[in-house]
């Protein structure tokens, strides 16, 4: 490698090998096996250095191994990891499919460690350790790292190149962007990444990585542009405005490269940013109109319910 800093991430992939000895995986359940890795770098005063680091994990094996696989189960770092995994497929395999690819490597998952009674869609759960897991692998498949129609391929390397080095909470954040709406009736509160989630008296705050929005709803850009924020008594109306840009700031002021800023309108040509990652559950051939100040998404895309309700009928069979 080039470089280490602080920040940078790494993420190293085994394959497991199958052998046909009988002892191939270990003598006993508390069998324990090593990682070391040793890094050998020059310290930025010119003095060479070698760095040990020994991580113990152990096998896991017999009829108790898969609910302890479950309880070891880290989903973010879990969707990191497939993020990093397939945006390498991509770029070094001929003809790889990765939504096929990702939809495979779910529907084995939910098989195997999913609660479920045969050919039973209705029956299927999955435990809380990975009950998410599923939401951030349907975000993947919309994300920029599979999606690259729309960005040149300068762009596509440089999404991937800081996938590549950051955490899994900043990973997490560029798979799944967090949202969170300001409204008069409650304090700033995440909210579901949904088309529902849109309404003419909430401010929502998105936040992808890459791009950071503030999008007012229709009623609230309507009082903006009528200046109701700059007359007395509406006071409380320009702390609303106020809250967004204020954790905005803060996002971009802690944030290296700095993320692009949108700030936007319902209705109005840069909304698409927003418009972009929320799941389209409700879209122009749903049977059921949006609320008033509400808002659709104009897509033939499958919205979560959709792809939920498949991944469970194939995962039974």
């Amino acid at each position: 490698m080039c470089g280490l800093d602080r920040k940078t991430s790494l993420c190293i992939v085994f394959d497991m090998a199958k052998k046909d000895a009988p002892d191939a995986i270990g003598q006993s359940q508390n069998n324990l096996f090593y990682f070391q890795f040793l890094t050998y770098y020059q310290h930025h005063d010119g003095q060479m250095r070698l760095r040990s680091t020994t991580i113990s994990r152990r096998w896991v094996a017999g009829s108790g191994s898969v609910q302890e696989l479950i309880t070891g189960f880290d989903q973010e770092a879990a969707a990191a990891v497939m993020a990093r995994l397939v945006s390498f497929k991509m770029e070094a395999e001929v003809d790889f499919d990765p939504v096929r690819w990702l939809d495979r490597a779910l529907i084995s998952l939910c098989s195997k460690f999913g609660d479920y009674q045969k050919e039973a869609p209705s029956s299927f759960s999955l435990s809380p350790r990975l009950s998410i897991f599923p939401q951030f692998i349907f975000n993947l498949r919309r994300s920029q790292f599979i999606q690259v129609f729309n960005n040149s391929p300068d762009e596509t390397a440089y999404f991937r190149m800081m996938l590549n080095r950051e955490n899994v909470a900043n990973a997490v954040v560029m798979i799944q962007p967090s949202l969170i709406s300001y409204s008069f009736q409650s304090g700033p509160e995440p909210v579901l990444l949904d088309v529902s989630a849109i309404a003419g008296d909430r401010i929502l705050l998105l936040d992808s990585y890459f791009t950071v929005v503030i999008f007012h709803g229709i009623t609230i850009a309507q009082w903006r542009k009528a200046g109701y924020q700059h007359q007395e008594g509406h006071e409380v109306f320009a702390q609303l405005l106020q809250a967004p840009q204020e954790e905005a700031d803060s996002i971009i002021k802690e944030r290296f490269p700095v993320p692009r800023l949108v700030v936007c309108d319902q209705y109005g040509s840069q909304a698409r940013f927003l418009l972009a990652k929320l799941n389209p559950s409700v879209t122009y051939d749903s049977d059921t109109p949006p609320p008033p100040g509400g808002d659709m998404i104009f897509t033939d895309d499958a919205s979560f319910q959709v792809f939920m309700e498949h991944l469970q009928r194939l995962a039974v069979q």
